[in-house]
């Protein structure tokens, strides 16, 4: 099943990530990638690279399997959304509810019912890995869901809830303005 409408610009991953060649002369196959500017010499995939394949092969497995399954033409910021509420479920990060009697405790000292999520470092990190997945299988940057307004905003609630429920701080340092140089009186 294709993911993608004839018409529409982006290429199936299945297709375009994972084609196989074979080499009539070695009798192996083997799995064509996308070339990128860091490992264009070199025979095996970069470990980003993988990682970025999977991603963005379990991004696409979710939508096949989406009721009513989902082409990518039409996949939206909030589809995308949709896929990180579903990938909470294996998170590994406990984050604190407000009830929660740890609460903004950095290390709290005793285990509480509180769910486990995914960390916002992770979100982060697998949201760009498949917005530069989207652009390489063919899709436009401005039509990217990934790049949405609403995926921006729910990553970062996300980084200011848990900081919140861990007592920790995400707040970006402000560059000092370097001291302006003054001719000394002469």
């Amino acid at each position: 099943m294709d993911l993608v409408s004839e018409s529409a610009i982006v290429v199936s991953p299945r297709y375009k990530m994972e084609t196989p060649t074979t080499n009539p002369t070695a009798g192996t196959s083997a799995v064509s990638s996308p070339s990128s500017g860091s490992n264009s010499g070199s025979s095996t995939p970069s470990r980003y690279e993988n990682q970025k394949r999977r991603d963005w092969n379990t991004f696409c497995q979710y939508l096949r399997n989406h009721r009513p399954p989902l082409s990518l033409a039409l996949c939206s910021g909030a589809h995308v959304l949709e896929f990180l509420h579903y990938l909470d479920q294996f998170g590994k990060t406990k984050v604190h509810n407000h009830p929660c009697p740890f609460f903004g405790l950095p290390n709290p000292p005793a285990p509480c019912p509180c769910p486990l999520r995914q960390a916002w470092g992770s979100l982060d990190a697998l949201i760009g890995r498949l917005r530069a997945a989207y652009e390489e299988n063919g899709g436009r940057p401005e039509t990217n869901p990934f790049g949405a307004r609403a995926v921006r905003n729910y990553l970062r609630d996300v980084r200011d809830f848990q900081a919140k429920a861990r007592g920790v701080s995400y707040e970006k340092k402000r560059k000092r303005p370097k001291p302006k140089l003054t001719p000394a009186p002469t």
